[in-house]
C-alpha cells in the first residue's frame, strides 16, 4: 500500500508544517519535563490533577508534532495509506486527547460551581484552593501505597467519569470512521473524504460548545471566587478568567476554519494544487491558535510545582516535667546539665 510519487507541498506550506511540528514538540517536552519535576516531589500521592493534564497535554502534542512529520514524508514519498485511514488516525487522536484534556478541566469547574449543591460529591473542592493540582488522599501511612505512578491512587469523580466514557464514545466513533474510511478504498458507494469531514465537522461543534460551556462555568466561577478576600482567590480568580478568555477565541477560530474549510483533512491535499500562502496562514489558524495556544497557556498556568510532601513517621515518646525551683535548687549541677542533653538529643532526631 506504500508507493512512491512525485508531488511534496510547497516551500510556505513546508516551513509552516516544520515550524508548527517545532512548536509542538516545545510543549510536549515541557510538560513532560513539568511531568517528571512534579511526581518527583509528591509521588507518594500517585495521580494528581495536575499530573494528568501535564500527561494529557503533552501527549497530545506529541501526537501533532509526529502528524506534521509524517505529513511532509508521506506527501514527498507518496503513501497512499496515509491520504487515506492512516493520515486519518493520526490526525484524530491527538484531538481526542485535547478535547478530553479540556472536557476534564471543564469536569472540575462543574464541581467547584456546583459545590454547595452536591453534599454527595465525591471531591471536596474549594474557589480559594489550586484548581489544577488539588489532590485527593484517603490514606494517612503513604508508605502503604506503591511509590509509583500507582493507578490505585486516581480518585475519580462522578464528571470526571462521565469525561471517560465521552472520550472513549469519540475514539469508537474515530475507530470505525477510519474503518469506513479504509473500505471506501475500494470500490464502493462509500466516500472516503465525506466521512471524513463528517467527523471533522463533529468535532468541530464538540469543541465549540467545550468553549462555550467553559465561558459560562468561567464566568460563574469568576464570580463566586471575586467574593472571597484573599490573596490566593484572586489570583486563581485571574488564572480562572484567562483560561476562559483563551478557551472561547481559539476554541471559536479553530471550530469555525473546520466547518468552513478542508484544512483539518490537510494529510490528503498532497494531490491536489495548493495554494501555498492561503494554506500556510490556514494552518497556523487551525493549529496553533487552535491547540498549541491553549495547551501552552494551561501548562503556564500550573508552572507552579506542588509543595513537597512530608511523609509521616512514628515520633519518639517525650516526657514534660515541671519542675519547682525547690526542686531545682535542691538538686545538683550535672544531672541537669544530663537531662539537657538528653532532651536536645530527642529533639534533633524527631522529624522536622
Amino acid at each position: 500500500m506504500w508507493v512512491l510519487r512525485e508531488g511534496c507541498y510547497p516551500e510556505a506550506v513546508v516551513g509552516v508544517n516544520v515550524g508548527l511540528a517545532c512548536v509542538d514538540g516545545v510543549i510536549a517536552f515541557v510538560a513532560f519535563y513539568q511531568l517528571i519535576r512534579i511526581h518527583s516531589r509528591n509521588s507518594l500521592l500517585g495521580w494528581t490533577r495536575q499530573k494528568v493534564f501535564h500527561l494529557m497535554i503533552g501527549s497530545s502534542n506529541l501526537g501533532y508534532f509526529l502528524y506534521f512529520v509524517l505529513t511532509l514524508v508521506a506527501a514527498c514519498k507518496g503513501w497512499i495509506c496515509w491520504s487515506h485511514s492512516c493520515g486519518f488516525i493520526v490526525m484524530a487522536f491527538p484531538k481526542i486527547l485535547f478535547l478530553a484534556a479540556f472536557l476534564l478541566l471543564l469536569s472540575f469547574w462543574v464541581d467547584l460551581c456546583h459545590q454547595s449543591n452536591d453534599d454527595d460529591e465525591d471531591e471536596e473542592c474549594s474557589p480559594q484552593e489550586n484548581l489544577l493540582d488539588k489532590t485527593n488522599t484517603t490514606d494517612s501511612n503513604p508508605y502503604s501505597r506503591r511509590r509509583c505512578f500507582s493507578f490505585r491512587l486516581i480518585h475519580v469523580g462522578s464528571r470526571q467519569k462521565v469525561v471517560i466514557l465521552v472520550a472513549i464514545v469519540v475514539f469508537a466513533i474515530m475507530a470505525a470512521s477510519s474503518v469506513l474510511i479504509w473500505i471506501g478504498m475500494g470500490k464502493n458507494p462509500i466516500d472516503s473524504a465525506v466521512v471524513a469531514q463528517v467527523y471533522v465537522d463533529l468535532m468541530a461543534i464538540a469543541v465549540l460548545l467545550l468553549g462555550g460551556a467553559l465561558a459560562c462555568y468561567g464566568l460563574i466561577l469568576f464570580l463566586k471566587m471575586r467574593k472571597v478576600r484573599s490573596e490566593r482567590a484572586s489570583t486563581e480568580m485571574w488564572k480562572v478568567a484567562g483560561l476562559a478568555i483563551v478557551s472561547v477565541i481559539c476554541f471559536t477560530s479553530s471550530s469555525s476554519l473546520a466547518i468552513a474549510t478542508n484544512i483539518p483533512l490537510f494529510y490528503h491535499w498532497h494531490e491536489q494544487q495548493i495554494d501555498g500562502v492561503y494554506t500556510s496562514l490556514l494552518l497556523v489558524c487551525y493549529y496553533f491558535i487552535g491547540s498549541s495556544v491553549p495547551s501552552a497557556f494551561v501548562l503556564m498556568v500550573m508552572r507552579e510545582l506542588p509543595p513537597p510532601v512530608v511523609t509521616s513517621r512514628p515520633q519518639e515518646s517525650r516526657t514534660i516535667a515541671f519542675i519547682s525551683d525547690q526542686s531545682v535548687a535542691s538538686h545538683s549541677q550535672q544531672p541537669w546539665t544530663a537531662a539537657t542533653s538528653v532532651q536536645n538529643q530527642v529533639s534533633r532526631a524527631s522529624p522536622i
